[in-house]
């Protein structure tokens, strides 16, 4: 698959050797946020760029509140995963219009899709968010990953899909999208090598459904996971993500049964890729799980697959995932 897709103000640029057409779509002056890694990947980015800035770990609100002052320009282009893409759109909120951000993903998390995100420290909740006003995926690049984190990041793009059928947004255009990508998520590891390709159009659909339709009870308990108790974002949804769908298949079968007719056990098989058996795995104490069922049973988001999780459900299906 090849295309450039104008998609209201969003231009999304997808295929292989779309990284070369950066430099046309993106212009120079802007300011690059990236990490070493993803910076080894694209270093021509860097070449055009007025400024370039280091993501450094953390949350996303705290390090987009650190960079604010440092960061300027007018387009901020984010060259990374998740976390990186996530600061830029923050750091854009924060500016407000005409600030925009733009993302070249290096991972499988789809944050260049939506414009779901944490404010930056000090930013009013109230803020607009932001989309990525210009996308350009490279499957070389967004499907970049070794292994096993490469599965782990797919499970993250795979919850996406399967939450997005099951929520009060759900949507004919997202949930079409959501089983598209579900089935290229899961299939694209059914070979020797997986099929990196598939993997980035899979991740990049399953995206569009979760900025369309949003998300529910699996996203909340992964994301908890990894502020409260510390794990990383992709282990944590392939982690939580086969004991969730059974949960959400309680809530919405229905809805879900296409799901399931397309990723068959894909779930489990992605998380026996990414090399876990559970969250113990994570560096989680499962002391912690106590903590982290509290903070879940406190997020808004969890009424979007009704019935909202009780924290006694939560905490019985991190058990579960234990």
């Amino acid at each position: 698959m090849d295309f450039r897709w104008q998609d209201g103000e969003r231009l999304v640029r997808f295929g292989p050797g779309a990284l070369a057409e950066a430099p046309e779509l993106l212009g120079s002056g802007y300011a690059l946020l990236t990490t070493e890694r993803a910076l080894a990947a694209a270093p021509r980015l860097a070449d055009a760029a007025a400024s370039v800035h280091h993501v450094p770990p953390g949350r996303v609100d705290d390090v987009a509140g650190e960079l604010r002052g440092a960061v300027e320009g007018e387009l901020l282009v984010a060259l990374g995963g998740g976390r990186v893409v996530d600061v830029a759109k923050a750091l854009a909120a924060a500016a407000g219009p005409p600030v925009r951000a733009a993302a070249v993903p290096t991972t499988l998390s789809a944050a260049e899709m939506t414009a779901v995100h944490r404010h930056a420290a000090g930013v009013a909740a109230t803020a607009p968010r932001v989309r990525a006003a210009i996308v350009v995926n490279d499957p070389a690049l967004s499907a970049s990953q070794p292994m096993p984190d490469l599965a782990a990041s797919a499970a993250n793009a795979l919850a996406h899909a399967v939450e997005a059928p099951a929520t009060v947004l759900a949507n004919p255009v997202a949930t079409l999208a959501a089983l598209d990508g579900a089935r290229r998520l899961v299939g694209a590891f059914a070979g020797d090598e997986p099929d990196r390709e598939a993997l980035a159009l899979g991740a990049l659909l399953a995206g569009y459904a979760s900025d369309s339709a949003r998300y529910g009870l699996s996203h909340v308990m992964s994301q908890t996971l990894v502020r409260v108790g510390g794990a990383a974002h992709g282990p944590a949804n392939a982690a939580v993500l086969p004991v969730v769908l059974e949960a959400l298949e309680r809530r919405a079968p229905e809805a879900l049964r296409p799901v399931r007719e397309a990723i068959g056990d894909g779930a489990r098989a992605l998380r026996d890729r990414a090399g876990l058996a559970g969250i113990r795995d994570l560096g989680v104490d499962r002391a912690a799980l106590a903590a982290c069922a509290d903070a879940a049973a406190e997020r808004p988001e969890l009424h979007l697959t009704p019935p909202p999780a009780t924290r006694d459900e939560l905490l019985e299906l991190y058990e579960t995932a234990w």
